[in-house]
């Protein structure tokens, strides 16, 4: 077994918008489970909680004031206006305490890298979409950003891979200046999904100009799509921009059972991603690299896809079939059927009839995106 360091606190669990919101810690508690009844349990780094100062690395103080009353059950106003009280974010008694639990453990993951880790995986945040001033997307405050403000002010040069089916919007447009910190974000186009941001022309601003890059994916795109494009534009931009370390958000909803998009990645591509991803970091970042969750609302596709990642992490063999005990504990309780392999069947859904046309799409938008970029390389 590997011994990749695993950040996480139960305070992560606190993290709830409600039962009926599709971002529930019941993933993690699923995922937990199912790695110990795989004979395989974390040995959990627990991380100290951010600090209000921590947050204030990256997001203004108005806002954080706002989350911190209307976790104390007050009602500012103007809640709306900094993304919070909204149906994607609604406000919940604790939420800065439980949110400042995510950026503890991101933050807890880049001091571990500054103090000479290389692999840590943050067992939890990803939230990709908070905006320095705004509540966002489920994500209150932007654990990642915290995370490379932190590596970066110990003079780190940063880039940040985000396989999230959505845009990582919050981390790009927080950086979008910035020399030292290069943003690459595969999603969905945003012509099509939220939050709709996420184009080839958005490459950065004064000193960040080329350093911000986007690959909008059409809808139905399947695994040899993506990983063709993934390949292409991943080695071209970090051969060139030479990182010291890497921040991942492997958000698993680009996966074909997710109900919040319209990707088509299976386990098998997931396979290929994750192993990709810490080649990237031994090649260009001198094995630096920090992995964490984030978007995923299919309890069954979420579970599968983060229990793969741990396993490659840590340098497990991947179990074939998943223990009858875990998928008999859980599938009750959601209501819902668990699948008991951790693959996907060969054949897991109907044959797309544009598969020649998307797949020329993707590769004209990879194409473009680096002719659009590579001039600003010299």
């Amino acid at each position: 077994m590997g011994t990749t360091p695993v950040v996480y606190h139960p305070g992560y669990l606190r993290y709830s918008f409600g039962p009926q919101h599709p971002f529930s810690p019941l993933r993690l508690e699923i995922l937990l489970d199912l790695l110990a009844s795989l004979g395989h349990p974390a040995n959990f780094h627990a991380p100290p909680q951010a600090t209000r100062e921590d947050v204030l690395s990256v997001h203004a103080e108005r806002f954080v004031r706002r989350v911190e009353a209307a976790s104390q059950g007050e009602e500012p106003s103007d809640l709306v206006h900094y993304g919070l009280g909204t149906g994607d974010t609604p406000v919940f008694p604790g939420m800065d305490d439980a949110a400042r639990w995510l950026v503890g453990g991101a933050l807890e993951a880049a001091r571990l890298v500054v103090g000479g880790a290389r692999e840590v995986l943050h067992l939890g945040g990803g939230l990709h979409h908070a905006q320095h001033d705004q509540a966002s997307g489920f994500c209150v405050y932007n654990d990642l950003s915290v995370a490379i403000r932190h590596l970066t002010k110990a003079g780190m040069r940063v880039a940040y891979l985000d396989v999230d089916v959505h845009h990582g919007d919050g981390v790009q447009w927080i950086h979008y200046d910035e020399a030292e910190v290069l943003t690459l974000s595969f999603h969905e186009s945003g012509r099509y999904l939220f939050p709709g941001t996420g184009a080839v022309h958005e490459i950065g601003r004064g000193a960040g100009v080329g350093r911000k890059l986007n690959v909008p994916l059409e809808p139905f795109t399947e695994g040899e799509s993506y990983l063709e494009v993934f390949q292409q534009v991943s080695e071209a931009a970090l051969s060139w921009f030479r990182p010291d370390a890497l921040v991942i958000q492997c958000g698993s909803d680009a996966h074909f059972q997710d109900p919040l998009a319209e990707l088509l990645l299976t386990t098998h591509t997931y396979a290929k991603v994750f192993p990709l991803l810490r080649q990237y970091a031994r090649d260009f970042a001198g094995g630096r690299a920090i992995f964490t969750l984030g978007g995923g609302y299919s309890f069954d596709a979420a579970v599968r896809v983060w229990a793969l990642l741990y396993h490659v992490l840590q340098d497990l063999p991947l179990p074939d079939t998943l223990p009858q005990d875990w998928q008999d504990r859980w599938t009750p309780r959601l209501r819902e059927p668990l699948s008991p392999t951790l693959h996907d069947p060969d054949r897991c859904y109907p044959e797309i009839p544009r598969k020649p046309q998307i797949e020329q799409h993707n590769r004209q938008i990879a194409r473009r995106l680096l002719e659009t970029v590579q001039p600003y390389w010299k």
